[in-house]
């Protein structure tokens, strides 16, 4: 790790904690600067925030008052989730303090290789495989993930040395607010309409993810989806060197597929079918993360080592358990529209589909061609599960159950479940209505699941 950079021996405000507050705070202060946390969350029961008060920090809890930030600060580095009409951001930028995100600090001191992974959906799938193939790389000696995976970059960037290569999961929220932020290496899988409820317009959210490569030269490599004519138009926006990658197209320079296989600039890598993970997306999910192995000599044998035996990211398309003839997933992640199609799709077999969950504003049309026919059963819950209904008789679903909460869903989804469907847990909307995140959603929906089994039995 480097020991000094633009963010050293300053004086910062760090707003919200959870685990990436928690770890810049602390990374802040190990390089010799001033910090004082704000975190609304009151003191009783709030771990992170006691745990700094022992370690020596100023903490101050319960509030986001305006009146908390003066122009004595040089930066304020935000919770990726906190809007930017919070008042203590809004005062920050008056006093025309910075507002920047935990994954800019952590890129200034970082010593390793970096890889960035950005997108609508898939991120986490891409960002996993690529770091389980770069472990087999000759120019690294450890291959680590970190960022919205869950595991903040300012940990993790500690104990990578140069010697090393970090691949991290970029969010939009997180990107908008970096300044500097460089990776050698960045990975754009996708971009849909999405967190319009932040970024208020699709121009707004391309504009984020693009701060990816923004910072990028020609020394470096941005790797993006070539699918369609506007992530094409994106591209020409990099100073990088382009590596594309498509699954719909047959390319001269990049990944793609051709008759079911998987090829790298011109080279065979492997079939299709011999990924393990289900869904036309995890095609396109495994080019992403091959056009990297390669760039990093990755050899054949290991790409198809690491493709033909994952099985998938916790909480996205995961597979739970199969019992009562139904097979399980997990697909909590699926906090948009698009990824519940995405994990529609990826399933030949009919589909018993429980979604529900925060009302964004948004309807569901869109999700109809990928209910026709593929959706026999929903089981909806949540405070989209009205429009969900509505969106599903457009469908043609006939079989459509209202319940109050995932607790319910899952013995109605089997109850309401034919021999050989496919139970899918895939929301189509943020958890935040009932749930904190999506991996306390998930986790409970496997925790369903299993007491569904001791039931049956």
């Amino acid at each position: 790790m480097k020991t000094k950079s633009n963010y050293s021996n300053k004086k910062i405000l760090v707003l919200g904690l959870a685990k990436s507050g928690f770890a810049v705070a602390k990374l802040l202060k190990k390089m010799g600067s001033e910090v004082t946390v704000v975190d609304s969350n009151p003191l009783e029961g709030n771990t992170e925030a006691q745990a700094l008060i022992d370690a020596g920090f100023k903490v101050i809890t319960g509030s986001n008052d305006a009146s908390l930030i003066d122009d004595s600060y040089d930066y304020l580095v935000k919770n990726p989730g906190i809007f930017y009409s919070n008042e203590l951001i809004q005062q920050a930028e008056k006093l025309e303090i910075p507002v920047i995100t935990e994954p800019e600090i952590a890129y200034s001191y970082a010593d390793a290789t970096m890889v960035g992974v950005t997108g609508t959906n898939g991120k986490t799938t891409v960002t996993t495989l690529i770091q389980l193939m770069l472990k087999h790389s000759p120019k690294f000696k450890n291959s680590y993930y970190a960022g919205n995976i869950g595991i903040p970059i300012s940990d993790v960037i500690q104990k990578a040395t140069k010697d090393d290569v970090v691949v991290t999961e970029l969010s939009s929220f997180q990107l908008q607010g970096t300044i500097d932020l460089h990776p050698h290496v960045a990975v754009l899988n996708n971009i849909y309409s999405t967190h319009l409820d932040f970024h208020k317009t699709r121009s707004n959210y391309i504009k984020a993810k693009m701060h990816i490569t923004k910072n990028q030269t020609a020394d470096d490599y941005f790797v993006i989806n070539y699918n369609t004519e506007e992530w094409r138009d994106l591209a020409k926006q990099s100073d990088a060197q382009i590596l594309p990658f498509s699954d719909n197209q047959e390319l001269e320079h990049g990944a793609y597929v051709k008759d079911d296989v998987l090829y790298c600039n011109g080279e065979k890598i492997m079939t299709a079918d011999e990924i393990k993970i289900p869904g036309e997306h995890n095609v396109q999910n495994a080019l992403a993360a091959i056009t990297v192995a390669k760039l990093f000599d990755v050899k054949n044998e290991d790409i198809i080592e690491v493709l033909s035996s994952f099985r998938g990211v916790k909480h996205r398309i995961q597979y739970v358990d199969t019992f009562g003839g139904h097979k399980f997933y997990n697909d909590s992640k699926a906090t948009n529209v698009e990824a519940t199609i995405v994990a529609l799709t990826a399933f030949k077999a009919p589909i018993t589909l429980i979604a529900g969950g925060l009302d964004r504003g948004n309807g569901f049309d869109e999700l109809i061609p990928s209910l026709k026919g593929k959706v026999h059963n929903l089981v909806v819950y949540g405070q989209t599960a009205d429009k969900l209904i509505s969106s599903a008789k457009k469908a043609d679903i006939d079989n459509i159950v209202k319940v109050d909460n995932l607790t319910e869903a899952v013995p109605e989804a089997y109850k309401q479940s034919d021999d050989g469907d496919v139970i899918l847990l895939s929301p189509a909307a943020a958890s935040w209505d009932q749930f904190h995140t999506f991996e306390e959603r998930g986790d409970q929906f496997i925790q369903e699941v299993e007491t569904l089994k001791g039931d049956v039995k």
